[in-house]
């Protein structure tokens, strides 16, 4: 694991989104495209704004993203479809495709198979991830599952998680936060050959702990990360406090 520790999240951001588009325009140069995944949260905020400054040929760029609500409409401030079409898609020139989650389908479980079959045909080059306050990777929150084979599943929201939304500003309370999402499964995460992982705030520090030291464990669903051979962590020094 490559760990980065910046002194600020805008330093964060600068040098995980530069990393990011380098990546991505290797691949590009390599063999003629890019598949790549974006999460969303504050915590990528900084890292989005500097990707999309970066001189990239977004037209051979394929993008899928990491999770959304279930029964959230796309209009919902707190929609991670929103969020990537007003901090991402709408930034850039139209990408060779798009591949956002439905949360709304009737069929929550058709919309896993969709993706996983889209995704399976497309294997990632970069990854760019964040960690939550309970460790979760995308909505895998703990004890996460490790070896499920599904690419996309349907998960169930832990109050951590769903009072982290809250305090993050995305939800009144935590009851108002749905308690289902539409997750990518760790596994597939894990199959991206680069990981950029973003992880501003002093209160995803006990999180980065257990990522970077701590046991391999469900329990901490980030601990896996130190399995991949090519994750780079970039960090604030409030994040980093307890390194």
């Amino acid at each position: 694991m490559n760990i980065n520790i910046l002194d600020d999240p805008k330093q964060l951001g600068e040098e995980a989104g530069s990393t990011a588009a380098q990546a991505i325009q290797v691949a590009i140069s390599r063999q003629g495209y890019a598949n790549i995944i974006l999460a969303t949260g504050s915590s990528q905020f900084a890292t989005l704004q500097k990707l999309t400054s970066e001189s990239i040929d977004w037209s051979r760029v394929r993008m899928f993203h990491l999770d959304e609500y279930i029964g959230l409409t796309a209009s919902h401030p707190a929609s991670f479809r929103r969020y990537l079409k007003e901090r991402f898609l709408q930034l850039v020139p139209p990408l060779l495709e798009g591949i956002l989650i439905n949360g709304e389908v009737p069929d929550p479980g058709e919309e896993c198979h969709r993706l996983g079959a889209l995704i399976e045909e497309n294997p990632i080059d970069v990854a760019l991830i964040g960690i939550g306050e309970n460790g979760h990777l995308a909505f895998n929150d703990p004890p996460a599952d490790f070896s499920t084979l599904d690419a996309y599943h349907v998960v169930q929201l832990d109050q951590a998680c769903r009072e982290q939304q809250v305090g993050e500003g995305w939800f009144a309370d935590w009851q108002a936060v749905p308690a289902t999402a539409i997750s990518m499964s760790i596994p597939q995460i894990l199959r991206s050959k680069k990981l950029i992982v973003s992880v501003p705030d002093s209160r995803k520090a006990h999180a980065v702990r257990c990522c970077v030291h701590g046991p391999i464990d469900p329990q901490c669903p980030a601990s896996i990360l130190q399995q991949h051979p090519d994750c780079h962590l970039f960090l604030d020094r409030n994040a980093a406090v307890l390194l």
